[in-house]
């Protein structure tokens, strides 16, 4: 693993940035003269078109002067909402940023497939979809399959379009066990829970890192009863019936994607995490040099959710660095 580096400000008090030294300026400190206002965390409703018609839902906060910087586009990870980034959403507009957080195709309130086609390509036509409708240059910010989603999209769309991306631990070369942890967890849900409590008791035994909320009612946002009683996951259950068809292919996909990529990129990486390990990282900066590497000590896979705080202030600063 290539060797720590300490830099400024935030940065020292967040953790720590790796890279290549010589290849990397260090991300410069938030700009001091610009204010914050308050902002509601709760986004305007917004709709995109994406393949085949699909409607996308999405959440948008406008901040004062916003058309000034490239817009921020978050993608959340797979099993997740739009509503994963409220918080940092919220921050960014109350900075002064345009902020636009998507639901996939067949998560929370966007339409599911009708022909169950949740293809990594399509996803990345759909977010291309919204970019084109936005009309304007953009930060993507991904999470997990939103950061592979990512890769794709700033590949497809140039520089012109997509002028910085954040991966929010994911790179191409990621910990198979890791994922398989996750997609366990997913897959155990699929017949529901009797109540949300139930759903509780499953989320604190996949997430053992993270104290359990006093009231399970948090999770509606993720759960949706259904005329049998039981609580759903808020996602198209054939979204986890994709064939494994490729993983060569697709993990040569993302790695010439990432080599190709020649803006700003940033990889939030979970301390915690068992999805992004050493060698995945060490990978990542090979394919590309210039990107920086920060790691959030007391988070794990879900690392928005694990320490908001310390994610929003490092995407705050990464994005007002650019």
């Amino acid at each position: 693993m290539p060797a720590a580096v300490t830099i400024r400000g935030l940065w020292r008090a967040l953790g720590f940035l790796r890279g290549h030294e010589a290849a990397k300026p260090p991300v410069s400190e938030p700009v001091e003269h610009r204010t914050s206002t308050l902002i509601a965390s709760t986004g305007t409703p917004r709709s995109f078109i994406g393949v085949g018609g699909s409607i996308l839902r999405a959440d948008e906060w406008v901040g004062e002067g916003a058309d000034a910087h490239p817009i921020v586009l978050m993608l959340h990870g797979g099993g997740q909402t739009r509503h994963s980034w409220k918080s940092t959403g919220a921050q960014l507009a109350a900075m002064g940023y345009h902020v636009v957080a998507l639901d996939s195709r067949g998560h929370g309130e966007s339409d599911w497939s009708t022909d169950a086609d949740y293809g990594i390509q399509t996803m990345a036509t759909d977010v291309l979809n919204a970019l084109s409708a936005l009309g304007r240059p953009a930060v993507l910010v991904g999470a997990s399959m939103g950061g592979l989603t990512s890769l794709l999209v700033a590949q497809q769309a140039g520089a012109s379009c997509v002028v910085a991306l954040i991966l929010v631990d994911i790179v191409p070369r990621y910990e198979k066990a890791g994922s398989k942890r996750v997609r366990d967890f997913m897959l155990g849900g699929l017949s529901g829970f009797a109540t949300l409590d139930e759903a509780a008791d499953a989320v604190s035994a996949y997430l053992p890192h993270r104290p359990r909320p006093r009231s399970s009612a948090g999770l509606r946002r993720n759960l949706r009863q259904q005329p049998d009683g039981r609580w759903y996951w808020h996602w198209d259950p054939t979204f986890m019936q994709q064939p494994d068809d490729d993983p060569d292919g697709r993990l040569k996909q993302f790695e010439d994607a990432t080599h190709a990529i020649t803006v700003p990129m940033l990889l939030l990486h979970g301390g915690k995490s068992d999805v992004v390990g050493p060698e995945g990282v060490t990978r990542l900066l090979e394919l590309a040099p210039h990107a920086q590497v920060m790691d959030l000590p007391t988070a794990a896979h879900t690392a928005a959710a694990d320490d908001n705080e310390a994610f929003s202030r490092a995407v705050v600063t990464f994005v007002s660095s650019l």
